[in-house]
């Protein structure tokens, strides 16, 4: 591996176990032993190495919410596909959600890539909800599909945040955000097909359980 790819790499590790507000680009030179010289000829601050992540983390919601057309969007296979994404996008880069704000504010240029995200995955979404119409997998009225799209993408994006307040442990576990999930298919249950009923209890056990499973001693 590159010694960028490395840093970003570490860079998102630490981010995520430490909280990026207390990680220093010093800090990330020496978990990969390397001197800040070495960083800082990749990467002119830590802003530039968040850059890099945020580019990471835009392309795998552009890939994995691109909505899929046709009769493949009525299996529950590619259910499964949007719902581990969803739990990928907020594990991978829970250190974003869990300090988007400030991390925002101090970078306008951030600030516009991401609302421009924000904007493109919106459009995504609704497609999406209306693909599934079609398909008779969900029955969402039309007037409600693009709020429903906005509900969808704040539950996810103020998941992390509002978990680390609900304890003295803040640290986030696999099963809180495997719960996040259960709580985005919650939100959807109520316009699902009468048809799509045992399909729909199958996902939901499958998630439960894996926000279920024991052994992390930050699990909720």
């Amino acid at each position: 591996m590159k010694t960028r790819d490395r840093i970003v790499a570490a860079a998102l590790a630490l981010f995520n176990e430490q909280g990026e507000a207390r990680v220093t680009t010093n800090h990330i030179a020496a978990h990969l032993g390397i001197s800040p010289g070495n960083l800082y000829y990749h990467f002119r601050n830590k802003n530039d190495i968040i850059h890099c992540i945020f580019a990471k983390y835009s392309a795998h919601l552009r890939k994995s919410f691109t909505p899929v057309t046709g009769s493949a969007s009525a299996s529950p296979a590619l259910w499964f596909h949007y719902l581990d994404a969803v739990f990928y996008v907020m594990w991978e880069f829970r250190f974003l959600y869990a300090n988007l704000n400030d991390i925002l504010l101090r970078d306008p240029e951030l600030h516009r890539q991401y609302l421009e995200l924000q904007q493109e995955l919106e459009g995504n979404l609704q497609a999406l909800l209306r693909e599934l119409n079609a398909q008779h997998v969900l029955k969402v009225p039309d007037d409600d599909i693009a709020s429903l799209a906005q509900n969808l993408k704040l539950l996810v994006s103020c998941w992390v945040s509002y978990q680390q307040v609900q304890s003295l442990q803040p640290r986030i576990s696999q099963g809180v955000l495997y719960e996040g999930v259960v709580r985005v298919l919650t939100l959807l249950k109520p316009y699902f097909h009468s048809s799509k009923g045992l399909e729909l209890s199958q996902i939901l056990a499958h998630y439960r359980a894996l926000a279920a499973v024991p052994g992390d001693p930050f699990h909720k």
